[in-house]
């Protein structure tokens, strides 16, 4: 992103970034005048242990009285950028202190890179390391504007200039020494542009992806208040239909007409059952609100199994608990419609004189619950995509029982509310499992 992009982004945009990184710079001003501060005390302390080697060292004066500089500078510049930071989580918004702060202390790193260039030859030309390291230093540590960019620059040049006229550097010498500066001006801008450039594309990336889970989280929230809406709003109507099927039922009718009423009467059942999914679904995407009670699992199952007494037929449903008394957390209201869901699906899909087994264990301080079936199995293809809503891995049961797709899913959004997760195993012809594993509650 350029300047004429950031141009185009309004002044929203060119407000909140500014605002951004003006904190960031001062977050870089802090580390880097910590690193300069503990890089000079470890030079001063390298000058008490080997004083005699360094002491004859060329341009030692000044040397010891730069360092001593430089120590105390860059600690007055790291205490700085506390209050400095201070001020910015206060009101975290870009002024003209902050920005002068952190211009500052760029051109103090500039500074005292390109005068340790200078004391350590007296010829700039022949030792630039250290000034090359401030400018790059500077160019990716600081995000500056355009003009501000052009200001470093500039200041910088007229300090490089007043140090060659300083230190008397004949007119040949002054000219390579400039345009070896201009070199490094250059360098300096190109890649600073770049790193700003970089970076705002970076912030701009995350602001939309921001915005867009926003519109997502909005989008998917009207959705369910409009499923809600509906499936509510639908129960009358199916109501009413099947209380006048009921009525046709009691006059004297032929067996053709009864027939047309029984189909009538079980698509009522079928819509029914489809409004309260959606209803469920809904409900568990948008409560906030989920109470649990502490709850010995295997008299809560023992409790659900009972239920299924009339209607499992032919089949059998065993319950087995390895471990009792098993304390978990549970809404009694949900997590029945999770167990309700898995033993239907496991009668729905096991043949006449089928055995439903559900297994209670425990294992590293978590409850397992498994239900199996010896019934005709998931296809593998089906599997990844057996949890989703709407999934078009739902299949009618063995006696024609119809899917709406939401069942699982909404297992799997209970089972999630309670810390927990659900997995499946399967394989055509020899059954399922489903494994509901939920955190135990020792106390």
């Amino acid at each position: 992103m350029n300047k004429a992009q950031l141009k185009n982004l309004g002044n929203k945009y060119k407000i909140d970034w500014r605002n951004y990184y003006t904190g960031q710079n001062l977050v870089s001003v802090r580390i880097a005048s910590l690193i300069f501060f503990l890089l000079n005390a470890v030079i001063r302390v390298l000058y008490l242990v080997f004083p005699l080697s360094l002491t004859k060292a060329n341009n030692f004066p000044e040397f010891n009285l730069t360092n001593w500089v430089f120590f105390g500078s860059s600690l007055s510049f790291y205490l700085l950028s506390y209050l400095m930071l201070d001020l910015y989580r206060k009101r975290p918004k870009a002024t003209a202190i902050l920005s002068l702060f952190t211009f500052g202390f760029a051109m103090y790193l500039i500074i005292c890179g390109m005068y340790s260039s200078f004391i350590a030859t007296s010829d700039p030309k022949n030792a630039l390391v250290l000034y090359l390291i401030a400018l790059s230093t500077v160019s990716i540590l600081f995000v500056f504007e355009y003009y501000e960019t052009i200001m470093l620059i500039i200041a910088a040049e007229l300090v490089f200039t007043s140090l060659l006229i300083w230190t008397e550097t004949e007119s040949t010498e002054m000219v390579y020494d400039q345009i070896i500066s201009f070199v490094l001006l250059g360098g300096f801008y190109l890649i600073s542009r770049y790193f700003f450039s970089y970076k705002s594309n970076y912030y701009l990336q995350v602001i939309e992806i921001k915005e867009k889970n926003l519109e997502i989280e909005r989008s998917s929230d009207f959705k369910s208040q409009l499923l809600g809406t509906v499936a509510h709003d639908l129960r009358n109507p199916i109501a009413a239909i099947e209380t006048l099927a009921m009525v046709m039922e009691m006059d004297e009718i032929d067996a053709e007409l009864q027939e047309n009423i029984n189909i009538i009467k079980a698509s009522c059942v079928q819509a029914r059952t489809i409004i309260e999914e959606l209803l469920e679904s809904a409900r568990n995407q948008n409560t906030a609100e989920f109470i649990t009670v502490r709850t010995d699992l295997d008299q809560f199952m023992a409790g659900v199994i009972s239920k299924w007494e009339n209607q499992k037929g032919s089949k059998t449903i065993e319950l087995n608990c390895r471990v009792v008394p098993a304390w978990v957390q549970l809404n009694h209201e949900k997590f029945q419609r999770v167990i309700d869901n898995l033993i239907g699906n496991a009668l729905k899909f096991s043949g006449e004189g089928g055995t439903i087994e559900i297994d209670i264990s425990k294992k590293n301080f978590q409850i397992i619950i498994e239900v199996k079936d010896q019934g005709i199995g998931i296809p593998k293809e089906k599997l990844p995509i057996i949890f989703d809503a709407f999934t078009k891995a739902g299949r009618p049961g063995l006696k024609g029982e119809q899917s709406t797709g939401l069942g699982l899913s909404i297992v799997k959004q209970i089972v999630e509310k309670h810390d927990g997760t659900i997995e499946v195993e399967s394989e055509e012809g020899k059954g399922s499992v489903f494994r509901v594993t939920l955190p135990e509650d020792g106390l």
